[in-house]
């Protein structure tokens, strides 16, 4: 009986993780070929090797412990082909076929995948997924649940109805136009990230293709795509079980059980245990800075981050959103500028939103009395939430969240977070200072004493001898980054532009809070 173990391929690769600032997902084709099908995975973990023959027997493979044997790949061709049996019947419509072949663009050392095509819409007959050894003596690894198979479906006669030919540009003097002024204004960049490196990541490409717009910003094809919105199969998530422990995981002998009575049994105290919580958590590299990742898939989300109470700077979420080029201040102020808002407390002063981005563009002392802090609920702005478009696969779509506009220069001291929070920058740069929920007792103890004031200001160890140590994350917003702040943690914030963003929480799980 086959357990198929198959699910919506995924973008995220770890060489492209390990890229300097992830720039390999700045590729859109690539992201969209990563994640353009379904994976069947792995339902075992081991490790086989090719001794070079041509022989069935001269493909040696080594389960690991409790593998059942009918999920061990066989070695049926010869010549170094490992063949992986999958033992369900996949249909598709009529004069639809299925490619099956390797996940794109995830090598793998020593072995390579063989692709097919294969008459799904008629055929009663299983298949099975190939891969043959690139060189002999090269021990490969399988780890369980690992993508062996990637397929999707396309037209039988898509070839059929191709007239392919070679062209001179000069035929088509349109795109010969467009292609120049793209080339012109390519190089121009280049030579000008070369005099000035930007400051962030995201100035250090164009985004031309990603946003699927003209060099002039005229749209492209109206279908544009800059992710791959690939379903899971319905009742997959039956068949998905963990991944089961390979040897290197495995304990090397038992461990003798002490029992403790209860008399003896010591409690520590609970700024002591989050003390030390936050000492080991900071002897692991991946938890000594926040993470920042592209199209993360929600399973991955939900359990590094979400269910990990662990932050999360997601970039490239909003590159397609029309709020990011048209919310600027003067954009704000016309189309909503009109909506009433209450003024600081004790001042009488009535706030419309185009006054109070006025007074938020002027100097600090011209714009004494009113806030330098503003927030509206986007559920009463429509026309402005039209602009936004949901991350479908982590937020549930039911509440467009609240609007915040922020002067330049304006500081809001640490608070802590009472629920989970995706806070999206819109326009404008913020420095966000986090603090895990392990130091708060320390945070707790020290507001008791006196304001916390800035918890990144280098007098802090002075101000308060009790927060001697503590090391807030920095985390610089620009335009189109998406921050998760998880349940619990603190977070202080700076602008130093005007700054425009949004805050969600209406995620897919449950919020505490």
């Amino acid at each position: 009986h086959w357990r198929p173990r198959i699910r919506a391929a995924s973008q995220k690769r770890d060489w492209m993780d390990a890229t300097r600032e992830s720039f390999a997902y700045r590729c859109l084709p690539l992201n969209i070929a990563n994640a353009h099908g379904w994976e069947i995975l792995n339902p075992c973990g081991f490790e086989a090797v090719w001794n070079g023959g041509p022989e069935a027997n001269d493909v040696a493979v080594t389960a690991d412990d409790g593998s059942a044997p009918h999920e061990l790949p066989a070695t049926l061709f010869g010549h170094g082909v490992l063949t992986f049996h999958v033992n369900g019947l996949f249909r598709t419509p009529p004069g639809w076929n299925l490619w099956v072949g390797g996940p794109p663009n995830r090598p793998k050392d020593g072995i390579a995948p063989l692709g097919g095509v294969i008459e799904t819409d008629w055929s009663p007959y299983t298949f099975t997924m190939n891969w043959r050894f690139t060189r002999p003596h090269q021990r490969v690894r399988f780890e369980a649940n690992e993508p062996i198979g990637f397929f999707f479906p396309l037209p039988r006669d898509l070839l059929d109805e191709v007239r392919p030919r070679i062209a001179p540009l000069d035929e088509a003097p349109e795109l010969k136009r467009r292609f120049e002024e793209w080339s012109d204004a390519r190089n121009r960049f280049h030579a000008q990230i070369a005099a000035q490196p930007p400051a962030t990541p995201g100035e250090r490409w164009q985004k031309f293709y990603f946003r699927g717009i003209d060099t002039d910003g005229t749209p492209g094809a109206t279908d544009h795509r800059s992710k791959a919105r690939v379903p899971e199969f319905a009742g997959s998530e039956a068949f998905l079980p963990p991944a089961p422990m390979s040897k290197a995981q495995l304990p090397k002998a038992a461990c003798p059980v002490h029992h403790i009575a209860p008399a003896q049994a010591a409690s520590l105290p609970a700024d002591e245990l989050w003390a030390a919580l936050e000492r080991l958590r900071s002897l692991s590299p991946q938890r000594r800075q926040i993470p920042r990742q592209r199209a993360i898939r929600a399973e991955e989300f939900l359990d590094r981050h979400y269910a990990a109470n662990w932050p999360l700077l997601l970039s490239g979420e909003m590159d397609n959103w029309r709020a990011l080029e048209k919310w600027t201040p003067d954009h704000l102020a016309a189309v909503a500028g009109t909506r009433r808002i209450d003024g600081p407390a004790g001042t009488g002063i009535p706030l419309t939103l185009a006054n109070f981005i006025a007074s938020a563009q002027a100097s600090p002392a011209a714009a004494d009395g009113f806030p330098r802090r503003l927030m509206a609920d986007l559920a009463t702005l429509p026309t402005l939430a039209a602009d936004l478009r949901g991350i479908d696969r982590l937020l549930a779509g039911r509440d467009p969240g609240r609007l915040w506009l922020e002067a330049a220069g304006c500081r809001v001291a640490a608070q802590q977070e009472t629920a989970n929070r995706l806070l999206l920058q819109i326009g404008g740069q913020r420095r966000i200072w986090l603090v895990a929920p392990g130091e708060t007792m320390k945070l707790q103890a020290a507001a008791r004493r006196a304001p916390l004031g800035d918890l990144s200001a280098p007098d802090l160890d002075e101000r308060l001898p009790e927060l001697r140590g503590l090391r807030p994350y920095p985390i610089d917003l620009s335009p189109g980054d998406a921050l998760f702040v998880p349940y619990g943690w603190w977070r202080q914030t700076a602008t130093t532009a005007f700054s425009t963003s949004v805050e969600r929480g209406d995620f897919l799980w449950p919020n505490p809070g």
